[in-house]
């Protein structure tokens, strides 16, 4: 027997019902728009027919097949909007019954004018219902069992006591019903969400060709997961800046949607929020638990390698290291501060984390005391930015979150895992340059780097050597840096005095008062195999000398205190270390040399080193005199 469609559930979704949940057919789908991809449905009741359109979330049940002509769905939430004097249907959610089907009657396209039903619902905004994420059609496999059947109606959603208006109800303006974020669309009238703030952004100002400007944004969550960004504008701004606070749950109502930048804006929404004059903003004073207080999606660090240049992700990962926080000069003249750790976690790699600006003095300086005092944190980094240039690493934006020791599960497991082992269990760092692919750490003698060519290959060779750092030269051990920033990063050209005693940069073509001082170590090191000269640059030689090359620039030249400059010096000789090293042979005029660079110095965990020793020693029984 045929299956039944709902009788007259075009004409009622047309007149106003939002409640019924129809079973319908389609009829034809036809892909459209070209910025962004939506689908247009034909829907059909059997008699009826009226063309849809569905949310883009529901993309892929077209793409995958689950929803094809034929297809007889359940609509779930839907809603009728009036779209250049003509009403079509969107789709918000819907539950395909059986996959394919012959068409059912002979349906026309409806004409409005026989609109029957129940009245339209009196604010224009449907009920809901609230859909668990695990919630998939049950009835797939039904496409060799048709019959005549009526699927059980889902219960319609019943939203909370509707927010409060502060005043009297004019014509056309009654009180918006609540609905979840991941319901929201252009198409509806009016809404109301509640949600709570998760991040709030600096108040930036603009200037274009319409003149001077302001503008703030916030991130929302509710308590069904969903996520969206709010942004403000101008007079706006004076309104919420103060009023909205990250942590607190907000009644929101009266904005308009718009199509969400993927480049500023990271959420999982394809829609924004901008508040308009008639927005309102309500602190809910009660706290509402339901709501969680962040969400999170963390990748694995092994998985950052892969990950694309300039996308946001969140990771979770111990600090290992903290360096300290320096002064850079962005190119509009504005000074901010750096500020690199490394995080570690259980995939077995490490990755550099860089904070800028606040980030440095706030939670930057925490984790350096917190760290130099011998304990290692777990921070957790919501929204922060993959960086491709010299390896793989990640950096903080304005959006970006971080959280110290949090309470989750997350947390809790990383730090079972450290304290029982992980500690002492090597990484292997995806930052700095590092080769992608790299999988193990390759482990050298100083004299097999000579014995076996290495660096003599059209791509760099990459080890590690336990060593001993045994001279530095100090005539000229750091240079005079551009401090620019050239997006995420630092021009680091060398820079000479102008004649107005001005630091000037050919790269960038600007003068500026202070400049940067980079160190370019050239270092002596020693196994008991034999030695070499290293070339150490900023962050490694921060590794080795402890102290920024700025600093040890006044020490040596501006206070002129040698004793104090030759003690740092002498301080960090004879000291072993793992270095990680990048050998790769350059021209220098007609003449080509090996030139071997110190990217990474890790103190010796003598534990790991152990074992790694004892891993050795079946290879040397197997292989008598070629140990590595």
């Amino acid at each position: 027997m045929p299956v039944q469609l709902t009788s007259n559930g075009i004409p009622a979704i047309l007149a106003g019902d939002m409640n019924s949940k129809p079973l319908l057919q389609v009829l034809d789908i036809k892909l459209i728009g070209a910025s962004q991809e939506r689908y247009r449905f034909v829907l059909s009741d059997s008699v009826s027919s009226q063309q849809a359109m569905i949310a883009t979330q529901l993309n892929d049940r077209v793409k995958t097949g689950a929803v094809r002509k034929g297809s007889v769905v359940q609509l779930i939430e839907y809603i009728c909007s009036k779209i250049q004097n003509r009403k079509i249907v969107v789709v918000l959610n819907m539950e395909t019954i059986i996959p394919e089907c012959e068409i059912i009657g002979n349906p026309k396209v409806f004409a409005e004018s026989d609109t029957v039903g129940p009245n339209p619902i009196s604010n224009g905004i449907p009920q809901r219902t609230t859909i668990p994420s695990s919630n998939h059609s049950s009835s797939t496999n039904m496409s060799n069992n048709i019959q005549t059947f009526r699927p059980t109606v889902q219960p319609a959603y019943q939203p909370p006591p509707s927010y409060k208006s502060h005043g009297a109800i004019m014509k056309n303006e009654a009180p918006a019903r609540i609905i979840p974020i991941a319901a929201l669309n252009p198409y509806q009238g009016r809404w109301a969400i509640k949600a709570r703030v998760t991040a709030k952004g600096d108040l930036r100002r603009y200037n274009n060709a319409k003149g001077d400007g302001k503008v703030f944004s916030f991130d929302l969550l509710d308590s069904d997961g969903g996520e969206i960004r709010v942004t403000c504008f101008n007079a706006v701004v004076d309104r919420f800046y103060d009023i909205v606070e990250v942590g607190k749950v907000y009644m929101i109502s009266k904005g308009s949607l718009k199509p969400a930048k993927k480049n500023f804006n990271h959420l999982n929404n394809e829609w924004e929020i901008f508040l308009e004059s008639s927005s309102t903003i309500d602190l809910c004073p009660d706290e509402d638990a339901s709501i969680p207080q962040q969400q999170f999606s963390f990748k694995p660090i092994s998985e950052i390698e892969t990950a694309e240049n300039n996308s946001i992700i969140d990771v979770i990962g111990v600090v290992i290291s903290v360096n300290p926080s320096v002064p850079i000069l962005r190119k509009n003249g504005m000074e901010t501060q750096r500020r690199i750790l490394s995080l570690k976690d259980q995939s077995g790699k490490s990755v550099e984390l860089t904070l800028w600006g606040e980030f440095c003095n706030r939670e930057g300086q925490k984790l350096q005391e917190m760290v130099d005092s011998g304990v290692s944190p777990v921070l957790a980094v919501k929204a922060g930015k993959v960086n491709d240039f010299s390896g793989k690493s990640i950096g903080t934006v304005s959006s970006t979150q971080l959280f110290i020791d949090p309470d989750s599960p997350e947390a809790n497991n990383l730090r079972f895992w450290f304290d029982r082992g992980g500690r002492t269990i090597a990484s292997q760092s995806i930052s700095r340059d590092l080769p992608a692919g790299s999988k193990n750490e390759n482990r050298k003698t100083l004299s097999q780097i000579k014995d076996e060519g290495l660096g003599r290959s059209d791509k760099p060779d990459w080890v590690t050597v336990k060593a001993t750092i045994t001279f530095i030269k100090t005539d000229s051990f750091c240079y005079t840096a551009c401090p620019l920033a050239i997006g995420d990063r630092q021009c680091n050209k060398k820079v000479t005095k102008s004649g107005n005693s001005k630091w000037q940069c050919d790269r960038c073509n600007q003068e500026f008062e202070e400049c940067d001082y980079r160190y370019l170590l050239q270092c002596q090191v020693q196994d008991h195999t034999g030695l070499t000269w290293v070339t150490a640059f900023q962050e490694a030689g921060e590794e080795i000398l402890g102290c920024s090359a700025k600093e040890l620039y006044m020490i040596k030249y501006e206070a002129k205190d040698d004793d104090h400059f030759a003690n740092i010096i002498k301080s960090r000789l004879f000291t072993e270390a793992l270095l990680k090293l990048k050998i790769k042979e350059e021209t220098y005029g007609d003449e080509q040399k090996v030139k071997t660079t110190v990217v990474k110095v890790d103190k010796v965990n003598y534990s790991s080193n152990t074992k790694f020793l004892l891993d050795l020693i079946p290879k040397f029984n197997q292989h008598p005199g070629q140990i590595n």
